[in-house]
Order: structure tokens, then sequence, then C-alpha cells
């Protein structure tokens, strides 16, 4: 039988996915990969991200597979050598780090004239910011480095030998999305313009090579675009959310406007002329996984729990910004900080689980109203898996959603790759959900006025973080 395999090297885990020819799974191998947090930086041991992606293509193995697609998490700096070695521990795009450089650039004008140029919100773990304090703080890395790659980039770079990254990964920060090259002027306004060497060649179409079985392999484009893909989402106005560690609204267009407030993400396509209006949000998933550790709760209680109390978590709010490095979708603002309101001694573990999970909902929302979403909207990511949580995503955002399961992101990776070898695969097929979930309208309803408390809190929370010059803080 002729196979596909698609591999996604997640934040947290890598997989591969072997398909069929109508989009079946036939296995899915997965190995976890570790994340050094501490002090509001985040890394991740190369060597370990590139060996998990080696054991788990020999699990699956070669036989039968006509080509793979690789596709992985994007934005961090992956500091390599000329043969792709590490030169450094990656830094992830979770990292907090060059928060300071943000808020310099966010007060001299630099912030919104890159994002003027390219459409790309920068935010304190993409490359502009972190290459620009590694040459502040450790100069001698970058000496040392041959390329500033991204997560996919290296790994395909190790598999091939091929140093090349595509256009989605590079359109944060330095792609002209015009063009679909580095704009020397981007480069110039960051200060970067003596490190315009680490940055990788663009490959577009994105670049193919084979891996040492023989199978051919084409690296790109980045988690997010593929996820795209991989859901059916390609016609301006239908959008995605992926509920996964990271929380990200997609939006296809053919428009580009780069006008309004400076957020989120215009990520270039393979098609040119074709973009996706990205808001990602720094915590989706994470953001549970936080409380229902804190309060002892294992997930596959979760469905019950938010069974257990109603709409509103009676009266418990939150502000589900957890990450350390603040939020960069729809707007960016590091310094801010989650926000816990309305508890009290009668609260109870599932009250502050469905406030999470809510709060999260309206997140959602928020990104999705950014991000231009008017057509059809699929869900994907770890967060499916419940089905509460689902229906609440459905009354939130007031809309069906189409529950999109299977490897997502793998599918992309295989269906990017399929256009790049020219095989005809049957997208329909291969991008068909699994469920619809509808709102209920007196839910809808309700959840369309807490939406807009929502946003009122939001920004007071907004103006303390700017204003005292320390993360916000309500308990």
């Amino acid at each position: 039988m002729t196979r596909y395999v698609g591999i996604d090297v997640g934040t947290s885990l890598v997989k591969a996915a072997a398909f069929d020819a109508r989009g079946r799974t036939l296995a899915v191998e997965s190995r976890p990969v570790g994340l050094d947090i501490r002090g509001g930086r985040v890394e991740q041991d190369m060597d370990e991200v590139y060996g998990a992606v080696r054991e788990v293509l020999a699990a699956l193995g070669p036989d039968g597979v006509a080509f793979a697609g690789l596709t992985g998490q994007g934005d961090g700096v992956w500091l390599v050598d000329a043969a792709g070695r590490p030169v450094r521990r990656a830094i992830s795009w979770m990292d907090g780090r060059a928060h300071e450089v943000v808020d310099g650039w966010l007060a001299s004008g630099v912030f919104e004239e890159v994002y003027r140029a390219t459409g790309s919100a920068m935010f304190p773990g993409c490359p502009g910011p972190v290459l620009a304090w590694l040459d502040r703080h450790e100069p001698a890395a970058l000496d040392a480095a041959a390329t500033a790659l991204y997560c996919k980039d290296m790994v395909f770079q190790r598999l091939t030998g091929v140093r090349a990254t595509d256009v989605s990964d590079a359109s944060m920060p330095f792609l002209d999305p015009v063009t679909r090259a580095y704009s020397p002027g981007v480069l110039a306004a960051l200060g970067l313009t003596h490190r315009a060497g680490l940055l990788p060649p663009v490959s577009d179409p994105v670049a193919t090579a084979r891996l040492p079985t023989g199978v051919p392999l084409a690296n790109g484009p980045y988690d997010l675009p593929a996820s795209a893909l991989g859901a059916g989402v390609t016609r301006p106005g239908d959008g995605l959310l992926i509920v996964g560690t990271c929380l990200a609204a997609l939006v296809a267009t053919d428009r580009l406007d780069l006008s309004g407030e400076p957020a989120g993400l215009h990520i270039s396509t393979d098609r040119p002329g074709h973009w996706l209006r990205a808001m990602p949000a720094m915590v989706g998933t994470a953001a549970l996984d936080w409380v229902l550790a804190t309060t002892g709760v294992r997930h596959r209680q979760l469905d019950a729990l938010l069974d257990a109390t109603p709409p509103g978590a009676r009266g418990v709010r939150v502000l589900p910004y957890f990450a350390p490095s603040g939020e960069r979708a729809p707007f960016v603002e590091p310094r801010l900080r989650a926000e816990l309101t309305g508890v009290s001694l009668e609260s109870t573990p599932a009250d502050l689980i469905r406030a999470v999970c809510e709060g999260i909902g309206f997140a959602a929302r928020h990104c999705l109203e950014a991000a231009g979403l008017t057509g059809t909207l699929a869900l994907c990511g770890g967060g499916t898996r419940s089905p509460a949580w689902m229906r609440l995503f459905a009354d939130v955002l007031g809309r069906p959603v189409r529950i999109v399961e299977g490897e997502v992101g793998a599918r992309g990776a295989v269906l990017a790759a399929a256009g790049r070898f020219g095989a005809e695969l049957d997208t329909a097929s291969w991008t068909a959900p699994t469920a619809v979930v509808t709102p209920d309208p007196r839910r809808a309803a309700f959840y369309a006025t807490v939406y807009e408390d929502h946003l009122a809190r939001l920004t007071d929370a907004r103006t303390r973080a700017r204003t005292t010059g320390s993360p916000s803080v309500a308990l």
C-alpha cells in the first residue's frame, strides 16, 4: 500500500503520521521532548528534538512511502553551524527574555514601522527581538553560527544537508509579503543588517530533498499554515482555531491590509497573493493544564466538571494571559499577566476550571474577530478531545464549529508536499470534519454579554500593565 508521511515537530511532542491515499490515518508515532523553563526563559535541546524525529521516522519505516512532508513549531531562534549542528540551545517561541527589546521598539516606533512593512507584529519570542537580544548579550553565539533557523528547518538541514526556510516561517518578521523576499529596511530598523547572513535562503516554492532512506521530503510550511491546509481552510473568509499549547486563530485572505492596530501576523502561503491573517495567542491548553494541576484534577475529569457548574462559572472570571512573555495577539502586551476575579470561599474547582475554559474561549473570539472571520470555522488541536469544551467553544463563539481531528498539521504537511511533488490527492476527503457542533441559542446570547465584560476588563488590565511597568495581578 502506498503511504504518505507527515512529520510535525511540536513544542512538546514530535509526531510522524502515515496516511493512505484517501487521508485515512494508518499509524502515528510520537515522542515527547523537553522544555527548559526558568525565569521567563524557555529553551530546547536541538539534539533531543532531532533525535525524536529520527525515532518516529524509524518506527514508521520507509516501506511504501511515496513522499513525506515536514512541519513544526514556528518562531524562536535555532542557531546552528554550517553542518546544522547546534551552537547553543534553541530559544523557544515561548521565551520572554527579549521583552525589554520589544518594549523599546514599542516606545520608539520601530515596532509599528516593522508591522507596516511586513504585517507581522513582533513579540519577545520571535526571531527579530531574540536575535537583537543575542547580538547585545551573546554576540559570540551569533559569531559562531552559520544560520539562525526555525525548528523544522533545523530538522530539514540535519536530515538532508539543505539549508533553507519557506515563506511562511520567514514571514516573521523579516519577509516583505509582496516581494516574498527579506526586507533590507526591516533588518536595518532592527539593527540587524550586520547579521543578515544568518538568515536562511527562502525557498519559494518549498525546498525538497531526500531522506537518508531515499524517501522524497518537502520542507514546510510551519505548523500554523500547515494546520490550515490540513483543515481545508483556503477560501478567503474561512477560519481555523487551533486549540493547542498556543491558541491560534487563522483566517484565509486575498487582501493585504496593514492598517489598524499592529497585531498578529500575515503569513505568506504557497500561493502568491494569498495570506493567512493569523492571531496566535500565547497560551491555549497550557492555561487549562495549569488550572487542572493547581486544582489537582485529571484531564479525564474535565468534561464532568464543565457540566457540573453553569455558564458564567458562578461569577468567577479569568483573563487567561498566563504566558511569562505576556500576550502577542490580537494585541501585544509583554507585561500582561492572567487575572482571576470573583473567587470566594464558595468557589469550587469546577468553577475555576470552567472560568479558565471560558476565558480561553473569549480570547479565541477576540482573535477571530480581529483576524476577519466571515466564513466557516474549523477547530483542531488537543483541546478537541473534550466534547464539553467544544460545546462551550461553539456557545462562546456563537457559531457552528467543524471539528477536524487526526494529526491536522501532519496532514497539511503531506498536502503541501503533494503540491510540490505533483501528486493528486483528494483534498475533500483529507480534510473532512469528524463532527460539527452548533451553539445553543440561549447560552450563546448569555456569552455575548459576558464577552463584552471580558473586553472591558481586558482594557483595564492592559492599562495597568503599561502604567505600572510590571505584570498585572488581581486576586
